[in-house]
């Protein structure tokens, strides 16, 4: 049985299947005696306690392990389980209707959940599970009932499931999990989130199948295509038994490549930054050997909390990541926060096109406040060693002058107070918005440097929402209109003189490398996991050669004619790639 999902964390797990079901809670009683409610409500109030204490345990060891991001998730749960309105709502069905804690709970959260699924947004729409999550914590500590058993396996397997929490998957024993698939699911959810920090292979939403699947049948997931394969062929086994093997060889002689340059085989010297969003993956960055931080997403710092982050927040976090990298250049960008990532704090209203709305340097720009905190940070931060200020989002050169002016404000209240800073740091911007791409000429001359954000690009140039569902198949980082941007912006920064690298998704992906080194790019800027492949394409090409196939792509007229002559070249010069796209 061969099933199509959609690929959440890549890689390849082969194993005896263990089928769990969903969580059987058999509410014992739906109504209480009238004076047995106040005994009721404190029982609700004791397992919010005992809820609470088992998500702190979580997400102190998922931070611990995965680092701050995977550890947020569980912050949100437990803000979304301290909310005084779920409390007063439980609490209200317990003494107006008689009934019991466990009715109750169940009433309130799935209420709350299918509040979440009504959104148009996948992105948040995809919390609701995260509010089942919640709901189960809740009943098990008020039925006294264990976690499911998939955290005590006793040998490998391939966990399959209708569903699993971000809890269940933050649990999960990496040494016996070789892999998971579930019938539910979607790519943003923060069960994918937690599978990608754990590297464990994983496919979601492929609909119904567990009631054809045996404890001990032998599964395949295949993370990168999003297949799961159950009872295979003895020839289908072998093949991705085969293909295993062969993607541990090629990590083996990737991670060969780490203190070599990225320098093509006619010696042009092309330049690997990292891309991170965490403080302590500069390290990994730097053992990948980064040749400096290209984009220091600044977000993490307002999201999963209560209050806002205060000026020492930020310059600690920024110092962290100046310190790792030593005399290596960090470029931090300024915060991109609205759209999908809202900190609660502000109480900004719902917009109904928030990708379009008050997000980015145009919400910086509206609460100078806290523009004002990051900035004092990042040039306190600046004695410290090589940083550089970028501004997100950019879409008119009087934005760009605006936050120019709040940044020169900022330098003259550090001078006053006699608080070390360097006046000359490099600034930059993102070039996401085709307001900007188009007449990029008027930017380089206000610009020290400019970076590529080809994920908004992408968005913004074929009108395409990344996170709609109905719509997705339409982002494409190889139709025509976004080459052809691109490669002007490019050519234009040539000209003037003015440093270009490209920070967005597409240079993470070793399928774009022949052809942005090919436009002219010579500065890559990627997520640490890809900075090896990146490498290994740059030393395997020459710049005639890429040249030449930037030619035929720009003349072609649609994305996937692009993508197959890319995929072709790419694997005609390293065959081993063909196992990892």
């Amino acid at each position: 049985m061969r099933l199509q999902g959609i690929a959440v964390s890549p890689g390849i797990a082969i194993g005896k299947a263990v089928v769990i079901g969903q969580d059987s809670f058999s509410i014992p009683r739906e109504y209480v005696e009238a004076d047995a409610v106040e005994q009721e409500v404190a029982r609700f109030r004791e397992a919010l306690q005992v809820a609470a204490r088992e998500i702190e345990n979580n997400r102190d060891l998922v931070t611990r392990e995965l680092g701050p991001k995977s550890g947020a998730i569980f912050q949100a749960h437990l803000e979304i389980l301290e909310d005084p309105k779920i409390r007063e709502d439980v609490e209200s069905l317990i003494r107006n209707r008689q009934y019991s804690s466990e009715k109750a709970v169940s009433l309130v959260l799935r209420q709350f959940a299918e509040m979440f699924r009504r959104l148009p947004n996948p992105v948040i729409a995809d919390r609701a599970y995260d509010v089942l999550d919640i709901e189960r914590h809740l009943l098990r500590a008020l039925l006294g009932q264990p976690h499911r058993s998939l955290y005590h396996l006793t040998s490998p397997a391939v966990v399959l499931a209708r569903n699993l929490t971000p809890s269940e998957v933050a649990n999960l024993d990496r040494k016996m999990v070789r892999g998971f698939a579930t019938e539910l699911g979607g790519p943003t959810s923060h069960t994918a989130i937690v599978a990608q920090g754990m590297g464990i292979p994983a496919v979601v939403g492929t609909g119904p199948f567990l009631t054809e699947v045996s404890g001990g049948d032998i599964v395949i997931v295949d993370g990168d295509r999003g297949i799961v394969i159950v009872r295979p062929d003895e020839s289908t086994l072998r093949e991705y038994e085969e293909e295993a093997r062969a993607i541990r060889a090629f990590i083996t002689e990737l991670e060969k490549l780490r203190d070599l340059p990225a320098e093509t085989l006619d010696g042009t010297r092309i330049e690997i930054y990292g891309n991170i969003e965490f403080p302590h993956e500069a390290a990994l960055c730097l053992q990948n050997g980064a040749e400096g931080i290209g984009l220091y997403r600044t977000e993490f710092l307002y999201l999963g909390r209560n209050d806002l982050p205060s000026e020492e927040d930020h310059y600690q976090a920024y110092c962290e990541v100046v310190r790792i990298m030593g005399d290596r250049p960090v470029t931090i960008r300024t915060f991109d926060l609205g759209a999908d990532k809202v900190p609660l704090q502000l109480g900004l209203e719902k917009e109904a096109n928030p990708c379009l709305g008050l997000r980015s340097i145009r919400l910086a720009l509206r609460y100078l406040p806290l523009f004002q905190t990051q900035l004092r940070a990042i040039l306190r931060a600046s004695v410290c060693g090589n940083v550089q200020i970028m501004f997100p989002m950019i879409s008119t050169l009087a934005e760009l002058r605006q936050a120019k002016l709040m940044l020169a404000e900022v330098m003259e209240d550090l001078a006053e107070s006699r608080i070390p800073f360097r006046r000359d740091i490099p600034l930059g911007i993102m070039v996401e918005v085709p307001s900007v791409a188009v007449t990029i000429d008027r930017f380089l001359d206000e610009v020290d440097f400019i970076s590529l954000g080809t994920n908004d690009l992408i968005q913004y140039t074929l009108a395409v929402d990344r996170t709609n569902r109905n719509v997705v198949n339409m982002y494409n980082a190889t139709e025509p209109a976004v080459l052809r941007l691109i490669h002007h912006v490019i050519q234009e920064a040539s000209r003037k003189g003015v440093p270009v690298s490209l920070c967005g998704q597409m240079s993470s992906h070793p399928l774009h490398t022949m052809l942005l080194i090919g436009l002219g790019l010579r500065k890559f800027s990627v997520a640490a996991h890809s900075i090896l492949e990146i490498k290994k394409v740059c030393r395997s090409v020459t710049v005639q050669q890429c040249e030449a196939l930037a030619k035929r792509a720009l003349e072609m007229d649609h994305a996937r004619d692009v993508q197959a002559l890319l995929r072709e070249q790419l694997i005609k010069l390293i065959p081993a790639f063909s196992r990892i796209m």
